[in-house]
């Protein structure tokens, strides 16, 4: 067989393929800040900060410039006087423990649930003490995790909650959107989430005007006025009017984005072998951030794929407790149901222009296994 008849690679993602596919409203976006000759925290901005706001249900939504700092800042704004730790699980890239050194805080973890493989309610009443200000809940891989049972732990200590939404959001809780469950939330706009920009951006989401004014004040020097700096610590974090313009343009379309991703899953999940469990997509409470699969042969199902020349990652391998930067401070954390979960994880193709045959090729592959 020559090159030429090799089959191609199912992506694990193809950004070039919504790029293309609505390239006119891209540009007529980038144009519209061009003509308006506002670059930064102009009308775009303001405009975005609406609609999602709208979106989600809270009052405010503050545009920063990662997801990263959109947490380290909401950790910032939320967290008690006099309390310095934060309650986490492990098995989310490490990006609240990031995000929580930042701002000077100590982390301690807990373990996840392992049928959902979001931070486990019991482990996180295990884990407080009275140094414990905030809990950070991932709505891992876009399902809901189960904010109102944290809050039924944390609230009576008055211990902040924190959701991170940076892989969920459009995904529905018990009592709303996710973003608007908690004390704050964070997203991401990463180019590879479900709403994502042509570059870095992120958000702070909440219904309190306190925490709205810290963060406004944070993310710009701590500045209460031009110049007037009111909030020690502060930061230039800004999400330029180009991302603002292009999210605001990829906003309407995101539900419509979400649904296809959550069939595609299906899909899988109908065809997986016994050897393979995919992880539930299905409701409103979950958005396909990302199709997971667990498997006693992980590699052996990774190399299964690959030799049907389809891409595979894993999110993540390498839990927050033992990554090397950390491992000896943490040496002592036993985590039982994170590790066992990080050695089977694998994340398969999985994003709204995936193709139909595309989409066939990896289910005849994981039913094949």
């Amino acid at each position: 067989m020559s090159d030429s008849d090799e089959v191609a690679w199912v992506p694990f993602n193809d950004l070039s393929r919504s790029i293309a596919g609505s390239r006119a409203e891209l540009v007529a976006s980038f144009a519209a800040v061009l003509d308006s000759g506002w670059l930064v925290q102009g009308p775009q901005h303001d405009a975005f900060e609406r609609e999602l706001a709208a979106y989600v249900g809270v009052t405010h939504a503050l545009g920063v410039a990662c997801g990263t700092d959109a947490l380290e800042l909401a950790l910032r704004a939320v967290m008690p006087a006099g309390k310095k730790t934060v309650v986490t699980a492990a098995n989310c890239g490490a990006y609240t423990l990031t995000a929580a050194r930042r701002a000077g805080f100590g982390v301690r973890f807990g373990d996840i649930d392992p049928v959902t493989l979001c931070l486990d309610p019991e482990a996180v009443t295990e884990a407080i003490d009275d140094s414990v200000g905030v809990v950070v809940v991932t709505h891992l891989y876009g399902r809901a995790a189960d904010v109102k049972a944290l809050r039924l732990v944390c609230d009576p200590r008055g211990i902040a909650v924190v959701e991170d939404c940076a892989q969920a959001l459009g995904a529905t809780g018990q009592d709303g959107r996710v973003g608007a469950l908690a004390t704050a939330a964070a997203v991401s706009f990463y180019p590879t989430k479900n709403l994502g920009a042509l570059g870095d951006g992120g958000a702070v989401l909440t219904s309190s005007d306190a925490v709205a004014v810290a963060v406004r004040e944070l993310r710009q020097y701590g500045w209460r006025g031009k110049y007037t700096i009111a909030t020690d610590g502060g930061r230039n974090s800004r999400l330029d009017e180009v991302q603002a313009a292009i999210l605001r343009n990829r906003l309407p379309g995101l539900d419509a984005a979400n649904a296809r991703r959550r069939a595609i899953i299906s899909a899988y999940a109908a065809r997986s072998s016994a050897r393979v469990r995919v992880l539930d997509a299905s409701g409103q409470g979950h958005v396909g951030h990302l199709a997971v699969v667990l498997c006693e042969d992980r590699d052996l199902l990774r190399a299964h794929l690959a030799a049907l020349r389809i891409r595979t990652d894993i999110h993540f391998p390498v839990p927050d407790h033992r990554q090397p930067a950390f491992a000896r401070e943490f040496a002592a954390v036993d985590l039982p149901v994170t590790e066992w979960a990080a050695e089977r994880i694998l994340s398969v193709p999985n994003f709204p222009e995936l193709t139909t045959t595309e989409v066939e090729r990896v289910c005849a592959a994981l039913e094949s296994f």
